[in-house]
């Protein structure tokens, strides 16, 4: 087993909306005393537990998080994920004000302001500005949950890690560790990065991804299916603006698709977010059918209604991936982290069955240290 750096893992966060309030509450849970393990693969990843990692820098581009602490920041208007751990000590990192870009869609402005975004009127940084934030706080990490769609602005960041030699984790469906020039200069740097669209621990795609398996194991013609996903915080609302959405439903189609005995043609597969409910506020409730033929050709259809609390479901993934991307650093690995990102993505560089990248990350935290 490693054994760690004395400082942990400091973590940088892009994006203080409600995934970076479940990661900064599940972060304070496990580090406050809670010994259960739910939510977790593992306690212990490598020499890491979730207390060894420790916010130290953040961006936003919202007035009422940009210059408070993020351990009140992850509470401000938007978000409205679960508060399951109401108490948490300061970080001693004050949120900045962020580059915005294509990072805050038009359309949010004809929606309350309690629901969207106040952009802070803050001078923006340059890239040279969060390059030397990141290299001044000593980030191992810099973690990216900028909004559904914000290519630019997560390219923006990307690069900024890039030239600051941190480690990138991209959680979002935008193509970063997925697109082969990106995963190029990411391994020419001798840096490591992780991504994309990160897979909640018991979500929609999961799910999706391994019913569809499981036909294929069984021998179960999979005909036609779909994901119905809806939700009520900023990211559904976001979403209502269809030009945001292409690769997020490449992401989450790809994910089912790759798993497929023989992929579905595109009017047989319709997996992607279909509305905004306000009152949902971060559950998020998936409808989905799977139409199939067993023996014979005997017709059988599968429905499934699964209802969770979409921030907090993907927390335990996060600190999972940043403790991942803090081995591969550590390790002196460059470009796609791919067992990492096999197992915790629905668009990884390369597309695995869930058996199998369970086996390569089991596989990858394991290796001895160097």
């Amino acid at each position: 087993m490693l054994s760690p750096d004395r400082h942990g893992i400091n973590v940088a966060i892009v994006g203080i909306g409600n995934c970076a309030s479940s990661l900064v509450q599940g972060i304070e849970h496990y580090r406050s005393g809670a010994n259960d393990l739910v939510g977790l693969s593992h306690y212990d990843l490598g020499g890491y537990s979730p207390s060894d990692i420790h916010v130290v820098a953040a961006w936003d581009v919202d007035e009422r998080k940009v210059g408070q602490d993020v351990a009140r920041a992850v509470f401000a208007k938007p978000n409205c994920t679960a508060v399951f751990c109401p108490t948490i000590e300061d970080t001693g990192a004050v949120v900045r004000m962020g580059r915005v870009l294509d990072g805050v869609a038009d359309h949010m402005a004809d929606y309350p302001e309690e629901r969207t975004f106040r952009v802070a009127r803050e001078e923006e940084p340059s890239k040279e500005d969060v390059i030397a934030v990141l290299r001044e706080a000593q980030v191992d990490v810099l973690m990216n949950y900028l909004p559904v769609g914000s290519q630019q602005a997560s390219e923006f960041y990307a690069e900024c890690a890039l030239e600051a030699g941190v480690a990138f984790v991209n959680n979002i469906p935008v193509f970063i560790a997925s697109n082969p020039e990106w995963a190029r200069r990411f391994e020419a740097a001798g840096v490591p990065i992780i991504g994309d669209d990160i897979k909640a621990q018991l979500g929609a795609t999961i799910v999706h991804r391994v019913l569809t398996d499981l036909f294929r194991k069984r021998g179960v013609k999979l005909d036609r299916t779909y994901q119905l996903n809806t939700g009520g915080n900023t990211d559904f609302l976001n979403m209502l603006n269809r030009t945001r959405l292409a690769s997020k439903k490449e992401s989450k189609t790809e994910a089912v698709q790759s798993v497929a005995q023989v992929r579905l043609e595109d009017e047989n597969i319709h997996v992607g977010p279909s509305d905004y409910v306000a009152w949902q506020n971060d559950n998020k409730v998936c409808f989905l059918r799977m139409e199939g033929q067993l023996f014979g050709g005997v017709p059988m259809n599968l429905e499934l209604r699964l209802s969770v609390e979409d921030s907090p479901n993907s927390a335990g993934v996060a600190i999972d991936m940043i403790r991942c991307a803090k081995l591969a650093r550590q390790r002196g690995l460059a470009g796609p982290v791919l067992p990492a990102a096999a197992w915790f993505c629905k668009h990884p560089p390369v597309q695995m069955p869930d058996d199998e990248a369970h086996a390569a990350f089991e596989a990858f935290i394991a290796q001895p240290a160097a």
